[in-house]
């Protein structure tokens, strides 16, 4: 197959689910050679995760990720893209707010990644804060969000202790950016 006849175009589809985080959609494609093929397709608006730290601490949560089955799954701050109009900039600084109490005077985008390009669009957009000031922590209703403080100096020991990606992806960002 050359390259040329991997492009292709969009040429029908269905919504088969639609709910509050994610609709699921049965897409056909037309590859530029003729071929056809149908795709199951995971639609998510996006998400944000914040690598923030002080001088001596990570700041990380743990909370119940009932889809894993992993009741105390140990995670950078994090949330959905889901206020109209705010941008990953803004959404990661409302999370790191609502998460965790704490607001940075420094930001810097570390990366942009696909969750699992295979079946889905999320992307996720991973920022490092620091600079860090309190501000009050308001977590959603239906969270349950246990933070924690994790030696800076012990980076490996957080990797070893997550199996979230957002997370691994920031945290060896950090590991690296640290030297």
């Amino acid at each position: 197959m050359s390259v040329d006849d991997r492009h292709f175009e969009r040429v029908g589809g269905r919504t088969v689910f639609e709910g509050k985080i994610i609709t699921v959609v049965v897409d056909r494609f037309r590859y530029r050679d003729g071929a056809e093929v149908e795709r199951e397709i995971v639609r998510h608006k996006g998400a944000v995760g914040v690598v923030v730290h002080d001088d001596t601490h990570l700041y990380l949560v743990r909370q119940p990720r009932e889809a894993v089955g992993d009741p105390d799954s140990l995670e950078i701050p994090a949330g959905r893209l889901d206020k109209e109009g705010e941008s990953p900039l803004e959404a990661a600084q409302r999370e790191l707010a609502e998460e965790i109490g704490k607001a940075a005077s420094r930001w810097e985008r570390v990366t942009s990644y696909v969750t699992s390009a295979g079946m889905s669009d999320e992307v996720v957009h991973v920022f490092h804060a620091t600079g860090l000031t309190g501000r009050s922590a308001e977590p959603e209703e239906h969270e349950r969000i246990e933070i924690v403080r994790w030696p800076l100096d012990d980076i490996d020991g957080a990797l070893a202790a997550t199996r979230d990606s957002k997370t691994i992806i920031g945290l060896q960002w950090l590991k690296l950016d640290r030297g």
